[in-house]
């Protein structure tokens, strides 16, 4: 950003987000701020409420306390702007696997109240770019990890969001496919976008993101550009290896059988 470019507001401000599944704390006061315009990782081990802290964010659940504001707006109480204005990747991906890619992306388009031609110049060029144009006839059904996870990234990107939720988005995923995706990635930030995305792989954030999140048993413990957060520690995985204060747990001595001779 230049420096005479006026800061912009965060595209995501969670104030006290608090979630409990029967009598269990998923996120446990949650006060964060993303920038807009970056490639923002939200890390952490499984079960450290990632993906809860998303779906928040996102509208798909409901906070027991607190609030969330996403591209500018209140999730909860005017999610009619919100919605229009963010893209959504969840885990678990499930798409209408009865459809071929084509018409997936075309449904997505239309059900956004996107015009049909301009629906089917962008449905091209997504096809085009994530090498999905030889299967865009073929079922959902029919299509390999990689291909479904590359057809969910188009539908959440066909109506260009100002904001989009990425959860595991490289799971699964082969390497042609995730360098695909990555490039992808790149030129929407660049181009103004902002991307959240969750994972619990350290060494995927620091050589994708820009600023970093780390969280761990329901709390945020850091948050900022990814050099401050790392500071003097040689990678992130160390950082948050020192963050959530882990300690060796003895397993390998505990192991000592394991490849021995028999």
């Amino acid at each position: 950003m230049a420096e005479d470019e006026p800061a912009r507001p965060p595209a995501v401000r969670a104030r006290g987000l608090w979630k409990g599944f029967g009598g269990r704390l998923a996120v446990s006061g949650v006060d964060l701020d993303l920038p807009a315009g970056r490639l923002v990782g939200l890390v952490g081990p499984n079960g450290a409420g990632k993906t809860t802290t998303l779906a928040m964010m996102t509208g798909l659940l409901r906070p027991d306390s607190g609030t969330v504001e996403t591209a500018g707006h209140d999730v909860w109480r005017t999610p009619e702007l919100v919605k229009p204005r963010i893209g959504l990747l969840p885990e678990g991906l499930r798409l209408f696997e009865r459809l071929t890619g084509r018409e997936l992306l075309t449904h997505q388009g239309v059900l956004r109240g996107l015009p049909y031609d301009e629906v089917t110049r962008r449905a091209d060029r997504l096809l085009d770019v994530f090498g999905l144009a030889q299967a865009q006839h073929t079922m959902v059904v029919d299509y390999s990890t990689g291909m479904r996870k590359k057809t969910g990234l188009a539908a959440a990107l066909l109506h260009n969001p100002d904001v989009l939720f990425l959860d595991e988005p490289f799971e699964g995923v082969d390497p042609v496919s995730a360098q695909v995706i990555r490039d992808v990635l790149a030129r929407y930030t660049a181009s103004g976008g902002t991307v959240v995305l969750s994972s619990h792989v350290m060494e995927l954030v620091e050589s994708l993101c820009d600023w970093v999140a780390v969280m761990a048993g329901g709390r945020i413990r850091a948050a900022g550009p990814l050099a401050g957060v790392r500071g003097a520690a040689p990678t992130l995985q160390a950082a948050f290896l020192g963050l959530v204060g882990a300690q060796d747990s003895g397993g390998g001595a505990r192991l000592d059988w394991l490849g021995g001779t028999r």
